[in-house]
């Protein structure tokens, strides 16, 4: 019986979900805390973006104490943060402290997006590995819906609106710090500690079909205490070649453009004519497709493999940005022409690279480096997320939102370049083995 491995995905998820609730929820509230507190559009991408900033910081520097603490005590931090995020900004009586509670979910959405899918793949088996991990994405566009469809319910309360929308928040942070307290710690950050008897423990009870003393003796061989010390040797071969690898899957993640639409949708459809109430409407219809491709995407992963997913969605995503930036640029659109286009991309987004993206970055990362090597990696994500949100505002004003659509679609057709020559597929491979295949480490029978 697998029922407590699935229990365990379940609650390290909730991380996601709370990842993707806290990057969606300004979505609906900034026109609202933008009338509140009466700031520039200039203004309004600092105040979007420096939730990023946090999450530069928390991904960059969650890596060292999650070795040092564990994955599980580091998540219970980044849950408190999460619900200390969500109170700060629903209460917020000046513009600082809705940035410094907007900062500090940063920080958490940073340390999930690392912590997260790096303790489900340690305890996952090789089988059932991509699919699990993928569970912190369907998490995520979970999140990401449950924003959006809570601003939609909540928006017609009255002028306190924006507040309720982020005090919303609280009830998922809260169970998710809860139920932390009922999981194990992952077996390899174990190993890493010389708990070797608590390992074994954890791995007889999440994967009771796994040869545990097997899998014991592969964990050991490929940690490097020296290389585990220090923070150099990423930045020498082999680490080298895969930091750089790591980097650029964060980077042509967000230069296909998805977190514009997660944080600006609902300012795209106003722009384009629609009415408030319809414009948020449609936030929650992509929503609602992100979830649906989501879930078909962790049915074929562990089935095609990533890189087949990864060469359907940058083709499908490269098709509905053409046409987007096309009919923007020309002024050539009419009714939901624009909303077909959008829903469209995001359907091949959720099959492809918002399923794999963190998949790839908690698999890609020797045992002795995984941490320090997943926080690279999202800190590439969140550092490019966190420029173009920043711009989209002030250059999409200057030059149109049709042309930095087109750019985002020359970065998808060139990230499939990038997915044919630089990426290993890591489809039912355990993950001593793919450190084999990577950096040509023996791993020991």
């Amino acid at each position: 019986m697998r029922n407590h491995l699935y229990f365990v995905t379940f609650v390290a998820a909730l991380g996601g979900l709370m990842f993707g609730f806290e990057t969606a929820v300004i979505n609906g509230t900034i026109f609202y805390v933008q009338q509140f507190f009466g700031f520039s559009e200039a203004m309004k991408g600092v105040v979007v973006s420096t939730a990023l900033v946090g999450c530069i910081i928390g991904a960059l520097f969650i890596g060292k104490p999650g070795d040092i603490f564990g994955r599980r005590q580091m998540m219970k931090l980044m849950a408190v943060m999460f619900l200390l995020s969500m109170i700060g900004a629903g209460l917020a009586t000046n513009l600082t402290v809705f940035i410094t509670a907007r900062l500090i979910g940063g920080i958490a959405v940073g340390g999930a997006s690392v912590l997260t899918p790096m303790y489900i793949s340690e305890i996952a088996p090789p089988k059932l590995r991509g699919r699990l991990v993928a569970t912190n994405q369907l998490a995520i566009v979970s999140g990401i819906l449950l924003a959006f469809f809570s601003n939609y319910i909540i928006d017609s309360i009255g002028a306190a609106n924006w507040r309720w929308m982020f005090l919303a928040g609280t009830i998922p942070s809260g169970v998710y710090f809860l139920l932390l307290f009922f999981i194990e710690r992952s077996p390899r950050w174990l190993v890493k500690m010389e708990r070797v008897e608590e390992a074994l423990h954890v791995i007889r009870r999440v994967n009771p079909h796994e040869n545990a003393e097997t899998l014991m003796h592969q964990i050991k061989d490929s940690l490097n205490q020296e290389v585990m010390k220090k923070y150099s040797f990423m930045f020498k071969p082999p680490y080298l070649k895969l930091v750089l690898i790591g980097i650029a899957v964060g980077m042509f993640n967000q230069m296909a453009g998805i977190n514009v639409i997660m944080y600006y949708s609902t300012d795209i459809f106003r722009v384009a004519g629609f009415s408030g109430e319809s414009a948020m409407f449609q936030s929650v219809l992509i929503g609602v497709t992100n979830l649906a491709f989501t879930i078909i995407a962790m049915i074929f992963i562990d089935r095609f493999g990533r890189k087949f997913l990864l060469y359907v969605g940058a083709t499908g995503m490269s098709v509905f940005l053409g046409l987007f930036a096309w009919s923007y640029i020309t002024g050539n659109y009419a009714g939901y022409q624009l909303l077909a286009y959008l829903v469209g991309y995001i359907a091949f987004f959720a099959f492809s690279q918002g399923a794999v993206i963190w998949v790839i970055l908690s698999e890609m990362f020797p045992n002795n480096v995984r941490s320090r090597g997943a926080a690279i990696g999202s800190f590439s994500h969140w550092f490019f997320n966190f420029v173009i949100a920043l711009l989209f505002p002030v250059v999409s004003a200057k030059i149109g939102v049709g042309w930095v659509f087109a750019f985002f679609f020359a970065a998808t057709l060139l990230s499939l370049l990038f997915y044919h020559f630089a990426l290993v597929e890591t489809k039912g491979k355990s993950l001593e083995e793919l450190e084999m295949e990577t950096i040509g480490k023996r791993v020991s029978s």
